[in-house]
């Protein structure tokens, strides 16, 4: 017995392969070959992200033509990026390790906030207050006095308070592992240039964080409606030592506004900091038209107090008007230990009843794209073989 193939079954099913898998190959072609910088002479103009710049010295920035460069700020790092998608538009030794003072409290409120609900109540225990660095802020919590957990969280926002910082580690597991708890979680965020010793921020040696982790900090506590709350307040009033309340106020200039500072219209938190070896250091989110951008900026070298909000003032302002107009040089979400969850691409909250931009995680390798498109040319070359042994067995020819 022998089979026979007619060759023009052969030719028809070979050209419903090779028909489908040029229909399909220029999508799955265009994805990921742009040139790595706008501008390659002969370079295709095709979509697709592009090398990160974080780790390069400087400021990195690609803008398309006629947009302006970003503001000559005097900070030894910062950067500029989208809290919706993630994308970095510009930044300056984004990944420089330097002592992050109070802004490392942003972590320890992402580590510590799901675990301590606002509603329960505690009374201080000495204890809990021994080891607070000289000359911490602080909100004043005092031993033997009870507190809600969200009087200490305002203690911890609005007045830097270390004092509160010391007994919501106490409740939560202790000041060691508050920062093991701390470092791990910086870890699964992709932030690997942050080294936790101190949960308040407070000056240790080796503790160091960088522009770039501190924005991933923001931008994921803006995901937590008691962090964007809580940053967000500009007053509250705090309980006194002795019975009663007194006010507290943001020292966020920026947020709250003061006599040298104007606030920032549209600011949405998030958290300042300074010691004498951090120097000035902000975190600020803002919204305008529908758009999130968070902006850190650690150690300005000129102007003294003010500088930290004026300069971050500026980059704001130049992300607003960048937006569009210029290419990613990076991605907050490029270095996390695994792809963000659709479970918590939730938007990113504001303090305020509204809401900003859903988040947009970077993947890994193929994205949903190309991954149709790899899929839609398997099943159709698979649709074709089965086309072929069929058409086959009916010519078979007994010899």
């Amino acid at each position: 017995m022998t089979v026979g193939f007619s060759s023009r079954v052969v030719a028809s099913s070979c050209a419903l392969c090779v028909a489908g898998l040029l229909v399909l190959a220029p999508g799955a072609a265009a994805v990921r070959t742009r040139p790595p910088d706008p501008g390659t002479p002969g370079g295709p103009e095709v979509s697709g992200p592009q090398p990160s710049l974080l780790h390069r010295s400087g400021t990195q920035v690609r803008p398309r033509p006629g947009t302006p460069a970003p503001p000559a700020v005097s900070a030894l790092s910062w950067v500029v990026a989208d809290a919706g998608t993630g994308d970095v538009l510009a930044a300056h030794d984004a990944h420089r390790r330097l002592p992050p003072a109070s802004t490392l409290k942003t972590l320890f409120a992402l580590t510590v906030l799901p675990v301590l609900p606002g509603g329960i109540r505690h009374t201080v225990r000495p204890q809990e207050l021994a080891g607070i660095g000289p000359g911490s802020s602080l909100a004043g919590v005092a031993e033997g006095r009870t507190y809600r957990v969200a009087d200490l969280w305002h203690g911890v926002f609005l007045s830097s308070g270390n004092d509160a910082v010391r007994v919501l580690s106490a409740l939560s597991g202790g000041w060691r592992a508050t920062a093991a708890r701390m470092q791990a979680k910086a870890h699964e965020l992709g932030a690997h240039d942050t080294r936790v010793l101190s949960p308040d921020g407070y000056d240790t040696p080796g503790q160091v964080s960088s522009a770039y982790d501190l924005a991933v900090f923001g931008r994921a506590g803006l995901r937590n409606p008691d962090f964007a709350r809580y940053c967000a307040t500009v007053e509250a009033l705090f309980p006194g030592r002795a019975g009663g309340t007194y006010g507290i106020r943001n020292t966020n200039r920026l947020l709250a506004g003061t006599g040298d500072v104007r606030p920032y219209p549209g600011l949405i938190g998030v958290k300042n900091g300074y010691t004498s070896k951090a120097g000035h250091t902000l975190v600020a989110a803002a919204r305008r038209h529908g758009r999130t951008l968070v902006v850190t900026v650690m150690n300005p070298q000129k102007g003294g107090g003010p500088a930290v909000y004026e300069e971050t003032r500026a980059l704001l302002d130049w992300g607003f008007g960048a937006a569009g107009r210029v290419d990613p040089v990076g991605s907050l979400d490029a270095l996390r230990a695994r792809p963000l969850p659709s479970s918590e691409t939730a938007p990113v909250a504001t303090g305020r009843p509204e809401e900003v931009a859903v988040a947009r995680p970077e993947e890994e390798g193929p994205g949903w794209p190309e991954t149709g498109m790899i899929s839609g040319a398997a099943g159709l070359g698979a649709s074709a073989v089965a086309l072929l042994l069929r058409l086959v067995r009916n010519r078979v020819e007994w010899k």
